[in-house]
C-alpha cells in the first residue's frame, strides 16, 4: 500500500507522544547530554545506563570539565559499562571541541563525524535531537523497522542497507510542524518503536504498531524473516588464572597495556592457562611475593564480543605486602581504592566482589 511521508510522520509522532519512554537525557536534550547518552547506550541497555549517566554528569557536568579530567577519573566513572574505548574517545572529542570549536559542540552531522568516537549514527542522533537537522540516525532499531516495513531481503548490516534505510526515513523528517523538532522526535520515536514494539527477539507486537497496516512483512505474515542477518562468528576462548594477592590492608594490582583489550585499566595479576596449585605458587614467587597461604576460588567467565575468558582464581595471603623488587607494573592498593579510585573492569567482577566482601 502506498503511503505519503506526511501521514507516516504524523501517525508515528502521535504514537510517540502517547507512548514515549521518559528518559533523563530526553528531558534536557542539550548537545552534551545527547552525546553522552548516545555513547553510553552503544552496546548497553537503557536501564543500565541511567545510573551511570547521572553519576557521570554529577562529576563532569559539561564538555570543559570532561576535557580537563584525568584519565583515572573518567575511567572510574565508566567502570562496569565496558567498551572503555568509548569513554577515551569521549575525552579526546571533548579536547577537540575545546581546542578546535571554541568549546561549542558542532551543529551538523558533517562536522560532528570529525570528532573522535563519533560515527554516522551518533552524528545523526546528536545533529537531529540537539539541533533539528534532518538526519536519520540509522541504528539496529531503525534498520529493523525499515526491513520489516519494506520486506528488505538483503543483509541488513551492510552499508547498502543503511543507505536504503536513510533514504526511506529522510522524507519523513522534512515534514514541518511549527514549534516541534520533527527530525529529533522522529528518530527517537523510531528508536522507541524498535525497542518496545518492533522488537528484535521474539515476535513483534504488531497490534500496538502505528504503522502495521503499511508493513510489508506484517502483510505477508513474515515478520520474523526480517531483518536478514549474517551468521554470527563463534567466539574464541581464552583460559586465565587470576590472583588475589593480599595482606590485611592491601591487594596487588597492575595496569594493563596502553593498547588492546581493556587498555589502560587495572587488573589483578593473572597468567595464561589454568594453573594448578603448585604452578600458582611458583607464579606468585616469580612476581616477587612470598605466599603464606594459597586457596582456590570459584571459577568465573566473562563474555566479550569476539572472545570469552574462562577464569580460575587463587587467593594468596602474604604476611606483609611490599612492592616486588622487579616492579613488573605491580602496585599495592587499599581495598577502598579499588572501590573509589582504580578502574577494574567488570570482566573481573567475580574477583572484585571477593575483594570487597573480604575487606
Amino acid at each position: 500500500m502506498t503511503i505519503d511521508s506526511t501521514t507516516q510522520t504524523e501517525r508515528l509522532l502521535a504514537w510517540y507522544d502517547r507512548e514515549r519512554r521518559v528518559l533523563p537525557w530526553r528531558e534536557d536534550p542539550s548537545p552534551y547530554h545527547v552525546w553522552l547518552s548516545e555513547i553510553m547506550l552503544q552496546q548497553t541497555r537503557v536501564e543500565a545506563v541511567k545510573g551511570y549517566y547521572a553519576r557521570f554528569l554529577d562529576a563532569l557536568p559539561d564538555i570543559a570539565s570532561l576535557a580537563a579530567a584525568e584519565e583515572d577519573v573518567y575511567l572510574k566513572l565508566w567502570e562496569g559499562l565496558g567498551y572503555y574505548s568509548r569513554v577515551r574517545n569521549l575525552h579526546k572529542a571533548a579536547v577537540q571541541i575545546m581546542e578546535e570549536y571554541g568549546g561549542e559542540m558542532p551543529r551538523s552531522a558533517k562536522e560532528l563525524i570529525k570528532l573522535a568516537g563519533i560515527g554516522a549514527y551518533t552524528a545523526a542522533a546528536i545533529a537531529s535531537i540537539a539541533f533539528g537537522e534532518p538526519a536519520p540516525a540509522v541504528d539496529g532499531n531503525l534498520l529493523r523497522v525499515f526491513a520489516r516495513m519494506t520486506a528488505y531481503g538483503e543483509d541488513s548490516r551492510s552499508e547498502a542497507a543503511k543507505r536504503a534505510a536513510g533514504e526511506y526515513f529522510l522524507p519523513m523528517m522534512v515534514v514541518e510542524r511549527p514549534g516541534r523538532n520533527v527530525p529529533g522526535d522522529l528518530n527517537q520515536a523510531l528508536m522507541d518503536l524498535g525497542a518496545t514494539v518492533c522488537v528484535p527477539n521474539g515476535s513483534p507486537l504488531c497490534g500496538e504498531c502505528p504503522w502495521s497496516e503499511w508493513c510489508e512483512a506484517h502483510a505477508r505474515r513474515e515478520e520474523l524473516l526480517y531483518p536478514v542477518m549474517p551468521a554470527k562468528k563463534s567466539r574464541s576462548v581464552q583460559e586465565l588464572t587470576v590472583f588475589l594477592i593480599r595482606d590485611d590492608e592491601r591487594i596487588a594490582l597492575r595496569k594493563r597495556p596502553a593498547r588492546g583489550l581493556l587498555a589502560g585499566l587495572y587488573e589483578y595479576p593473572n597468567a595464561e592457562g589454568h594453573l594448578d596449585a603448585a604452578e600458582a605458587e611458583k607464579y606468585v614467587r616469580q612476581l616477587g611475593f612470598e605466599p603464606i597461604r594459597i586457596r582456590s576460588l570459584p571459577p568465573a567467565k566473562h563474555i566479550f564480543t569476539h572472545k570469552e575468558w574462562h577464569m580460575i582464581g587463587y587467593e594468596v595471603r602474604a604476611d606483609e605486602l611490599t612492592p616486588p623488587p622487579s616492579g613488573g607494573g605491580i602496585l599495592l592498593a587499599q581495598v577502598s581504592e579499588i572501590r573509589d579510585v582504580y578502574s577494574v573492569p567488570s570482566a573481573f567482577a567475580a574477583f572484585t566482589e571477593r575483594v570487597i566482601v573480604g575487606e
